[in-house]
């Protein structure tokens, strides 16, 4: 909390500095739960429904904690068509959560994306910065087993 205060007043005068400051606060705690946003909408004198938009409004911000390993699965037209469903469903089942879960020992995390420019390969997944195409649902263990160790 002391860190996330530092960073409010640091930016506190500055024009612009909502989104500086959600970046850090971020970088601090992973994720931007609601009583993140409520200290830095009262820490920078703006309503709390603002700092909100314009947090889902920028999809690098996030309600939800992230795992050490994000999974992101494509369901855009191209890649749902080619399967995509199946794979989203196997990480489920693999991982235990559910869509912007995250596993207890905040290993694994999972969300499903819009279109990444990768329709080519489709259907599409990343695991952090790794792209994974032309997969099939059974293809998902054993990629996902090498994630564990």
């Amino acid at each position: 909390e002391a860190e996330l205060m530092s960073v409010i007043a640091k930016y506190k005068d500055q024009d612009g500095a909502l989104i500086p400051v959600l970046h850090q606060a971020q970088e601090i705690y992973g994720y931007l739960p609601i009583e993140v946003q409520t200290m830095i909408a009262d820490g920078l004198g703006v309503p709390l429904a603002e700092v909100y938009g314009v947090v889902t409004f920028y999809t690098q911000f996030s309600l939800n904690p992230k795992g050490e390993y994000k999974i992101a699965v494509c369901l855009g037209t191209a890649c749902y068509v080619k399967g995509s469903g199946d794979i989203l469903d196997k990480f489920k089942e693999l991982a235990g959560i559910d869509v912007d879960g995250c596993t207890p020992d905040g290993k694994f995390s999972l969300e499903a994306t819009r279109c990444i420019g990768a329709c080519g390969l489709a259907p599409v997944f990343t695991i952090n910065e790794d792209v994974y195409g032309r997969v099939t649902a059974d293809d998902i263990p054993a990629i996902f087993a090498k994630y564990q160790d």
